[in-house]
């Protein structure tokens, strides 16, 4: 069924106008939302997605990179069926977390112990609270611009604009209004990929640093990895220091068996892991050494690092953890890795076929697209190449490709999942052409009317 967007007499608008009722500004959930009104899905099936208009388009956002293995997988599928059927979660403890657990520990070297948690965010802030509790210190680094989920403290300088940003040394910004001062002064910023100018903030507060958290490919820095030499400074300062190297590996860990960390060879002292590793379903992973996860043992008395939840381990996503952390082979991942280069080398041959300056980064089965030439590399880089009206021409580009069949995120962002393959591919290079030719026709219209 074909459906042009945007359509107010479409049952996606008809619900959006429902939403409005019930939500603040339409929405429970910032990335669903864009004008003039959201899609809604019905359902989805492999690398599809149907609306609940009847339109099929391959899903190319795949919420934002957590379906690695498509929709409704037969495999994640008959795993939370048969959980269903025993019990969705309990006040006792179950096999399936050890399970899980154990297949964890078996993917990267300082992977000892591990800890669950309901979200990338969630694992995120109880491992920076393990860092202060490990060191008795109350101070994290960060890479200015790069998001690490929702707790405030990290998302300090999460999009800090060149009036706030900082001259010499980047300045800690809170990123929701009213954010206290006392808590960005606990943030310390640090230039992504400068390994002078990160040793130096280091240094600066080297006594009340409790530990480093770090994106190796953070989407907001242009999508390049961290350099060897920059991961090199990091791990060896904190050893020295006896703070913790902490890596976000919540997107990461799709590109390669071990994670990131593997591949590029740095070993943390705790790391992140959600979205893909539970098959769609919600889950936070603090994984890391005997010695830094020390912090949260509770079995002698209360915790260095209390930590607790309802829903932490719960049988569901401890179902569909161990089905699609299985499935995640180095096989498959080479096979997405070598799609999403495939990817990368059409987009950049459909950008010049049509015209078009800009330019295609990301690493493995993640892709992103810049609709500029400037240089990127670092958080204030792809600040002043996404100026306006380029982040204004990659949400039209994402509306012509909704009609194209395309789903991807409004500021050019593409991730991959298992059941794609070439076609697929050559579909989204097809559907990028045929948009921006469309945009560009578009312009010319309205330069004469």
């Amino acid at each position: 069924m074909s459906h042009s967007y945007p359509d107010q007499s479409s049952r996606s608008a008809a619900l959006s106008r429902r939403a409005r009722a019930v939500f603040p500004g339409g929405s429970t959930r910032g990335q669903t939302y864009y004008r003039p009104y959201p899609i809604y899905a019905r359902s989805g099936e492999g690398c599809r997605v149907t609306d609940v208009d009847g339109v099929e388009r391959i899903d190319f956002l795949n919420n934002y990179t957590v379906q690695l293995f498509g929709h409704c997988h037969p495999e994640i599928v008959a795993a939370l069926q048969r959980q269903a059927a025993l019990g969705t979660c309990f006040t006792l403890a179950t096999e399936a977390e050890i399970e899980l657990a154990e297949l964890i520990c078996g993917r990267a070297k300082s992977f000892e112990q591990v800890r669950f948690a309901n979200t990338g965010s969630e694992a995120v802030m109880n491992a920076i609270k393990g860092a202060r509790a490990y060191s008795g210190r109350p101070k994290i680094a960060k890479c200015e611009g790069v998001y690490h989920g929702s707790y405030d403290y990290a998302e300090v300088s999460l999009d800090p604009d060149p009036q706030n940003w900082g001259t010499d040394v980047p300045a800690s910004v809170g990123h929701s209004r009213g954010a206290p001062k006392g808590m960005t002064d606990d943030i310390v910023m640090l230039p992504f990929n400068d390994v002078a100018g990160s040793r130096a903030q280091l240094e600066r507060h080297a006594d009340a640093l409790a530990g480093v958290l770090l994106d190796p490919v953070p989407s907001r820095c242009g999508g390049y990895p961290a350099s060897p030499a920059y991961l090199a400074m990091l791990r060896d300062f904190t050893r020295q220091n006896g703070s913790l190297l902490i890596l976000d590996e919540v997107v990461t860990w799709r590109l390669h068996y071990g994670g990131a960390q593997t591949l590029y060879g740095v070993e943390s002292d705790m790391t992140t892991l959600g979205k893909i590793i539970d098959g769609g379903l919600p889950i936070g992973v603090i994984a890391g050494t005997a010695e830094a996860m020390a912090v949260f043992d509770s079995s002698a008395g209360k915790a260095a690092c209390p930590h607790s939840g309802t829903f932490t381990a719960n049988p569901m996503s401890m179902a569909a953890g161990i089905a699609a952390t299985r499935m995640l082979t180095q096989e498959a991942i080479d096979r997405l890795n070598g799609l999403g280069e495939r990817a990368r080398d059409k987009l950049r041959a459909t950008f010049a076929r049509a015209g078009v300056a800009g330019q295609v980064t990301g690493e493995g089965s993640l892709i992103l697209m810049h609709l500029s030439e400037q240089p990127l590399g670092d958080y204030r880089s792809t600040y002043r190449a996404h100026t306006e009206a380029a982040a204004a021409r990659l949400e039209s580009l994402f509306r012509h490709l909704l009609n194209h069949g395309i789903v991807l995120s409004t500021w050019g962002m593409a991730c991959l999942s298992t059941p794609m393959g070439e076609a697929e591919i050559d579909h989204l290079a097809d559907a990028v052409y045929a948009s921006l030719k469309e945009m560009e026709t578009d312009n010319a219209s309205a330069e004469t009317s």
